[in-house]
């Protein structure tokens, strides 16, 4: 197996201010193992606080860890300063220089590292073209649109070669549909160019669409790391089932277990079968499942529709079981659906639910 061109080794770092979460006060990232193969795009994903924009900004030397080693093609960083590692970075910003080009922008990191004006004016010519830009070479970044603004970043970024790209929620500027545009631009830049690209985000959908795997952390400890289908379809806690997507969760008991499934009593009194992730008989649980996973059955938990709401390429049923508990089931647009109030039965595969245990 080849060496991987990143890894973080037991990496930790403290702040004097107390971050929210489990860690003790300060911590921002607690002992963190990771490796980054190359031409991977891995993207760090979390809610604030997790401990992800930390890891990036130790990875591009503007931060200095408390412990542990960052190994870039087997040399140890940690402690190099941030303009000798020669790592690409993009920022939520941009951080173009307005007096400036977007040639001379471009051609910035080049300058500083003493490449020949010839060459360089060759090295941002491809790099312009890389990001889809050949013609705007002579513009300044107020005459850009926010995405030909990213495209320069970009450019930027890449134009020496750097080892690997880090991009911090380089996308959060952006509206919606740029956002979606810009992201399969990135997707195809890094298979076209077989960049190493390490992501910084808090949006899953992005991070399902753009990644290679995905790191979930939280409260600074890595909680999962995984292919997005994987990280979507097994999550390892109820945290990762939470945070990564929608999921229904139904509070009950383990009544009993059979190899990979149990039976779980809801708290209204109905059983249901679910995959039995890390809860014991007898023990409290939480039954999670996806929305899409919840279909309207002849057969099953008795439920009355409470609402629903049309969402384009989906209709969203919110439905509330007998003993109180609420669920979402999505349905395909055009399919006909029971009205609101009406009673219906709702089921779901066994193998698509977990039963995480409370509190995990």
């Amino acid at each position: 197996m080849d060496s991987p061109l990143l890894r973080f080794e037991r990496v930790s770092k403290t702040y004097p201010v107390a971050a929210r979460g489990a860690l003790p006060a300060g911590a921002a990232l607690a002992a963190l193992d990771l490796d980054v193969a190359r031409g991977e795009l891995l993207t760090l994903l979390g809610p604030s606080g997790s401990g992800k924009t930390t890891t990036l900004m130790l990875l591009a030397g503007f931060e200095v860890p408390d412990s542990g080693r960052i190994l870039l093609e087997g040399r140890d960083i940690a402690r190099l300063p941030a303009h000798r590692r020669g790592i690409g970075v993009v920022f939520q910003s941009y951080a173009l220089f307005p007096h400036m080009t977007v040639a001379e922008n471009v051609a910035f990191p080049l300058e500083a590292r003493g490449v020949p004006r010839a060459e360089r004016a060759a090295r941002v010519a491809r790099a312009l073209e890389m990001v889809r830009l050949p013609g705007m070479a002579g513009r300044r970044p107020a005459q850009l649109s926010g995405g030909q603004q990213q495209r320069v970043a970009l450019a930027r970024a890449m134009v020496f070669e750097p080892p690997v790209v880090l991009l911090d929620e380089p996308l959060g500027a952006l509206d919606k549909a740029l956002r979606e545009e810009m992201q399969f631009e990135i997707r195809a830049l890094h298979q076209r160019l077989g960049l190493t690209m390490l992501y910084v985000t808090h949006d899953q959908a992005e991070a399902l669409t753009l990644s290679d795997r995905i790191a979930v952390l939280a409260g600074g400890r890595l909680r999962q790391l995984s292919p997005p289908q994987a990280l979507y379809d097994d999550p390892v806690d109820a945290f990762v089932a939470g945070f990564v997507g929608e999921n229904n969760r139904l509070p009950g008991v383990v009544a009993s277990r059979d190899g990979a499934l149990c039976r779980v009593t809801l708290e209204g009194g109905q059983e249901v079968a679910a995959r039995a992730a890390d809860a014991a008989p007898g023990a409290r649980c939480a039954v999670m499942v996806r929305p899409e996973r919840v279909a309207l059955a002849e057969a099953g938990l008795p439920a009355r529709v409470v609402d629903v709401l049309f969402q384009g390429d989906h209709l969203r049923l919110r439905l509330a079981l007998d003993g109180g508990a609420e669920l979402v089931a999505k349905r395909p647009a055009g399919e006909a659906v029971p009205a609101m109030g009406e009673a219906v039965r709702v089921a779901w595969p066994p193998d698509q639910a977990r039963a995480f245990a409370d509190g995990a």
